[in-house]
């Protein structure tokens, strides 16, 4: 995928003044991407009128869009080649029945650190077509759906992933993946996209209006977790004894499990209502006619951005496109399956802590796919520029800051951490929003400093580098964290014994 950006970054040849802004729309999309984002080319300058308000809609209705009314039809024979020809990675697929087979196997020496390795790489290709197909339906259902949509594709890995954590009783492990994917989330990913975007350029702008609506969302996303764990401290401190190995404490009663299990489902509903208000605030703000990209603030290469997609004739069928994530979500599912069933005897031989897998290892499974294809851009970029004369400028720099995975971190605890909450009620799982304190103040650290950092709608590399150098911190102390047993004991399963690093 990041090839093809490269390619379209040079068609864009015309130097007038009147395609000023076509260039700048260019620039945003000629940088690799760390996270998941439509790839752009030249965009009309006629797409803009003064003062960069979009010209009339090209299509009359949201469903005339979507089903392509007006656009070339594309075959299906056609989509399906796009669709797994949009990158090198996805030659990985072929490990996918590979892993499978190792996990029937049974005949394979270590053969749970086989099929853990081999599982892993096989989500990485998987994620590449949830990326790919994701950018091809925004050109269906534009920016503000299409964003959506591509967010929540970008956490279906994650999201399998918990849901089989949850319903296999790792709920400890499970409350540190929650963490650690907010964690990466918040910090390395848009960390990284900030230092190579900024590189060449002394600051980057977001949204002023969007990152406006996502430091409150995600500073209550964050404190709605710091509820029940001041609770825990309040009650904890008021008796001299342990909790039981069934999550009782004694002093307390019996009911100690039951009472924040209770309070975490209430916790999950509000916290669910929160992010329904703020996709349709975000989606359908009040006025007539009103959009995040009519606000006066939103920048023009936004705007731009929206009118290409209108233009922009799409590589793949809708219709394909939709039975193809159907049919990747089922594979990732039974994937993740494996996986999960190969955590804990793996856990066991590395000697890694549970806390330290979960926070960091398990997120890497998402991050992996485009961490790969930036890092081979960036290296084939940086040889270029070796090589290449000095009179050459090379690219001009992105002039928009990439943060769309504040956005995943966003969703993921505020919509997918209250639905696993209410799926283990439903399952009869004692899955709770008591973390571990040490979890909750890594949340509380990061959300500080990415809404400091994202305070004045601008970034630079220095601040990227900021961001990366607080997730290695926090890396660095999780290795010799091992969790806290008495919060782990309330977070059991029936009849499932406790358990120590």
């Amino acid at each position: 995928m990041a090839e093809r950006r490269a390619t379209h970054a040079r068609q864009s040849t015309s130097v007038t003044d009147s395609q000023i802004i076509s260039q700048e729309c260019i620039e945003q999309h000629s940088e690799p991407k760390l996270l998941s984002t439509t790839e752009t080319s030249s965009v009309n300058p006629q797409d803009l009128e003064t003062g960069g308000n979009l010209l009339k809609p090209r299509f009359k209705t949201t469903w005339h869009r979507f089903i392509g009314r007006g656009r070339k039809p594309v075959g299906v024979i056609q989509s399906i080649k796009k669709i797994y020809g949009c990158s090198w990675l996805n030659l990985l697929l072929l490990l996918t029945p590979v892993a499978w087979w190792a996990h029937f196997d049974g005949h394979l020496a270590d053969s749970h650190t086989v099929v853990f390795t081999l599982c892993f790489l096989a989500m990485i290709p998987h994620e590449c077509l949830f990326d790919y197909c994701g950018e091809q339906m925004a050109l269906y259902c534009g920016k503000d759906f299409g964003d959506l949509i591509t967010i929540t594709l970008n956490n279906a890995v994650e999201a399998t992933l918990a849901i089989l954590l949850l319903l296999k009783c790792e709920l400890k492990l499970l409350q540190s993946t929650i963490t650690g994917v907010v964690l990466l989330h918040l910090l390395l990913v848009p960390g990284a996209a900030f230092l190579t975007g900024g590189a060449r350029i002394w600051e980057q702008d977001l949204h002023p209006v969007h990152t406006q609506l996502n430091h409150t969302l995600l500073t209550v996303g964050v404190l709605a977790l710091l509820l029940p764990a001041s609770f825990y401290a309040a009650i904890s401190g008021s008796t001299s004894e342990a909790i039981l190995a069934n999550g009782d404490l004694p002093d307390l009663g019996s009911g100690t499990q039951t009472d924040f299990l209770n309070m975490s489902r209430g916790l999950a509903v509000l916290l669910l209502l929160i992010y329904i208000c703020s996709r349709i605030f975000y989606h359908n703000p009040p006025g007539a006619g009103n959009t995040s990209l009519t606000h006066s603030l939103t920048p023009a290469p936004l705007k731009a951005y929206e009118a290409k997609l209108e233009r922009e004739e799409p590589e793949v069928n809708q219709w394909v496109c939709i039975c193809v994530l159907i049919v990747n979500i089922a594979i990732v599912a039974v994937t993740s399956e494996w996986l999960v069933d190969s955590i804990e005897p793996v856990r066991h031989i590395s000697g890694i802590t549970s806390e330290w897998f979960g926070l960091v290892v398990l997120p890497f499974v998402s991050f992996s796919a485009d961490g790969v294809v930036a890092a081979g851009y960036f290296f084939h970029k940086a040889l270029r520029r070796v090589w290449s004369k000095t009179r050459d400028p090379g690219e001009p720099p992105n002039t928009l800051a990439k943060a769309e995975a504040i956005d995943l971190s966003i969703q993921f605890i505020l919509l997918w951490m209250p639905f696993l909450t209410l799926l283990g009620w439903w399952t009869g799982k004692p899955f709770n929003l008591l973390f571990d304190f040490f979890e909750v103040a890594l949340l509380l650290g990061a959300c500080f400093l990415v809404n400091f950092v994202t305070a004045d709608s601008k970034t630079n590399w220095a601040e990227g580098f900021i961001l990366l150098s607080f997730y290695a911190m926090m890396v660095l102390c999780t290795w010799y964290y091992t969790g806290e047993s008495d919060v782990s004991s309330l977070v059991l399963c029936p009849g499932q014994p406790a358990t120590s690093d």
